[in-house]
């Protein structure tokens, strides 16, 4: 039976703090529960949903202990959701595991230099997924991954891209092998890059771009090539561009 404690420990994962505290994150509707129910690194602490889609997923909920998959009406759901539109199913995740250090030799990856809005970092999770990008690097300014608009955004992505939040200064300094392609108003042509199969692709906040002082440690900057009058890109638009080009080479 859902009580009062579960809904009221449930609710507070709405707070990085006591998310942290718990190593758990809230994931909320069919399509995100059920991919990071079928991915193989993700742990499911609890399930609350409506009878229908229990009935459903008795494949994906096997290996939830029994006693802490709840069936509930739509009124317990609404007192749980998150959402403003709940949806059939929240369930409760251990926070991915990662390793000590990321490994950048050999593939490309991103770095994220101060994004703000969860919605961006979900949808540039997302992009990196389908692009095969395996890790991002994020400052410790940028939202948190865990943040249950993160987690609605990127559609189940999260459990198969590995992130990674440092302070980049000293990150970059210490990867210097590493070359870092910095996303900018100006700078090289996207569309002129040779192939690069080898490096860390920066992009930066929603508003004012990449700090300067981190610009400065790129190998290079580059930028989309602007045909009208928009002041910028949104920050996950210009990741799915660039990744795009960088994959059609």
């Amino acid at each position: 039976m859902l009580t009062k404690k579960i809904v009221k420990d449930i609710q507070s994962l709405s707070h990085k703090k006591l998310r942290d505290e718990a190593g758990t994150f809230i994931a909320e509707g069919p399509k995100v529960v059920a991919e990071l129910l079928a991915s193989s690194n993700a742990r499911c602490r609890m399930i609350c949903a409506e009878k229908d889609w229990i009935r459903s997923n008795q494949h994906l909920i096997e290996k939830v202990p029994v006693d802490q998959v709840f069936e509930i009406d739509n009124h317990w759901l609404e007192r749980i959701s998150l959402l403003k539109t709940p949806n059939q199913v929240v369930a409760v995740f251990e926070k991915f595991s990662l390793s000590a250090k990321p490994v950048l030799q050999n593939k490309l990856s991103l770095m994220l230099d101060n994004i703000q809005d969860p919605g961006n970092l979900g949808t540039i999770i997302r992009n990196a997924d389908w692009f095969g990008i395996e890790t991002i690097i994020c400052s410790m300014n940028c939202a948190d991954s865990y943040n249950p608009k993160v987690v609605q955004s990127t559609m189940g992505s999260l459990a198969r891209v590995s992130i990674f939040y440092e302070d980049l200064i000293p990150f970059i300094s210490a990867n210097s092998s590493i070359p870092i392609y910095g996303a900018a108003l100006s700078g090289d042509s996207i569309y002129e890059l040779r192939e690069i199969n080898e490096g860390i692709f920066l992009f930066g906040n929603e508003s004012k771009g990449v700090h300067e002082e981190i610009l400065k440690l790129c190998k290079s900057r580059i930028t989309i090539p602007r045909f009208g009058n928009a002041e910028s890109l949104n920050a996950a638009v210009a990741t799915g561009i660039i990744l795009a080009q960088l994959k059609r080479k």
